[in-house]
């Protein structure tokens, strides 16, 4: 019983710490550099990618990096931030899927939304994150779902990679 509430207390520090880090990200870039100046950096890009693939934030990921590659910002640089930040975001997101109950996650998320990536996961597998990474769709619910169904991480790393390579590079190309 005494584990139980020190695994508890744990996991609401580990939860309290991630969304102060998100609110900080937030507030030190989004106002700051993309509304209140012209002077882009590679650093706010990197702060707004990570917070944007977190589970609890939702935000299109995909327009700020169209809107980073129209500065004098290097490409290629753009994209290997863009992806490198996603996956340590993602990781997060799979690692608190793993280590929080279900209960918690639906009240951060909502029970609908947990059930319809956990419903992808089951039915499509690997080709779901794939998918969700490569598409812009949720693709840090999809890993906090993968995370809560213990997927193997080995996978999940190489299925998001992937996808998230493919998509960085179109967009690349397409912008």
């Amino acid at each position: 019983m005494m584990c139980q509430n020190r695994l508890k207390i744990k996991r609401a520090v580990v939860f309290t710490l991630l969304a102060a880090t998100a609110m900080i990200i937030f507030s030190l870039t989004l106002g700051r550099e993309i509304y209140g100046s012209d002077e882009y950096t590679l650093l706010s890009f990197a702060l707004l990618n990570f917070a944007g693939y977190l589970f609890f934030i939702l935000m299109p990921v995909e327009l700020a990096f169209i809107y980073y590659l129209n500065t004098d910002l290097s490409v290629f640089l753009l994209n290997v931030i863009a992806i490198g930040t996603a996956m340590g975001s993602q990781v997060i997101d799979y690692y608190i899927g793993r280590s929080f109950s279900t209960k918690i996650i639906d009240r951060l998320i909502g029970r609908q939304r947990y059930e319809k990536a956990e419903a992808e996961i089951r039915k499509y597998g690997n080709i779901a994150i794939f998918a969700f990474n490569f598409l812009p769709l949720s693709s840090p619910v999809i890993l906090l779902a993968a995370g809560m169904l213990k997927q193997r991480l080995p996978e999940v790393i190489l299925y998001s990679f992937s996808g998230l390579v493919l998509k960085y590079l179109l967009m690349t190309a397409i912008f």
